[in-house]
């Protein structure tokens, strides 16, 4: 099935997708982090040989420090939860979000099925993209992105509003699995992912970024329904119509 847009070079775009029948792709910390140092490994020109950075002894946090190459995509950001994962990237060159895809797609699925002695498809097929083609709709996306977790400790809360605006600010403070804490400034070795060079500066500081994800919460679906509806017409760098 052909994809219905096409990447561009110096394009931004939300990439997404999920584990088959909605499966859990994640089962424990350790999943979760072979995900993430993935993200850096497979972010490259190289073909990566897994086994080599995986080896027995290694820790997590010295994987972001090797020789990977050039970069094929800029990260703006990502969150994993357990059965899916949404990312922000930009095409960096021709191929690239593709081929990087492809990579991650791959390596994750091995370690998976190894590791739980089973066989077959991972994900739900090809993944899915929107192409963020306005300042305001890719703006929207670091929230979006970003707030997804939420869901863990408070389902509906999309539908019905937060129901302890408190809880969910310290959730996603403390909830490791997306770049959230490289946004409000803590460090941390898997902060080298992304790349903000690569995408415009809307937020200056770490306290316009948790200020921006503050009023997002604070609102209803209603609201946040009404803002992505008001789309500027303002395109951001490299983006075209679909």
């Amino acid at each position: 099935m052909a994809r219905k847009i096409s990447f561009i070079v110096d394009g931004y775009y939300h990439i997404y997708n999920r584990g088959t029948d909605k499966r859990v792709t994640f089962q424990d910390e350790q999943d979760y982090q072979r995900f993430i140092a993935l993200l850096y490994l497979c972010n490259s020109t190289f073909a990566v040989d897994l086994r080599g950075y995986f080896s027995e002894g290694s820790t997590f946090g010295e994987i972001f420090t090797l020789n990977r190459g050039e970069r094929i995509v800029d990260f703006g950001a990502y969150c994993l939860m357990p059965n899916h994962i949404h990312l922000i990237l930009h095409e960096l060159i021709e191929g690239g979000i593709s081929l990087f895809m492809q990579k991650l797609s791959t390596g994750y699925t091995q370690y998976f099925n190894k590791r739980n002695k089973r066989t077959g498809a991972l994900f739900q097929g090809r993944f899915q993209s929107k192409h963020a083609d306005t300042d305001e709709y890719l703006k929207y996306l670091f929230a979006y992105v970003h707030l997804n977790p939420i869901k863990l400790i408070d389902p509906g809360w999309k539908e019905k509003g937060i129901t302890d605006l408190q809880k969910s600010k310290e959730f996603l403070i403390e909830h490791p699995y997306s770049s959230y804490q490289d946004f409000i400034g803590k460090i941390r070795p898997e902060r080298v992912i992304l790349n903000a060079e690569a995408f415009p500066e809307y937020f200056k500081t770490e306290r316009d970024f948790e200020e921006f994800i503050h009023d997002w919460i604070a609102y209803n679906k209603e609201f946040m329904d009404e803002k992505i509806k008001k789309e500027s017409s303002i395109k951001v760098r490299g983006s075209v119509q679909e």
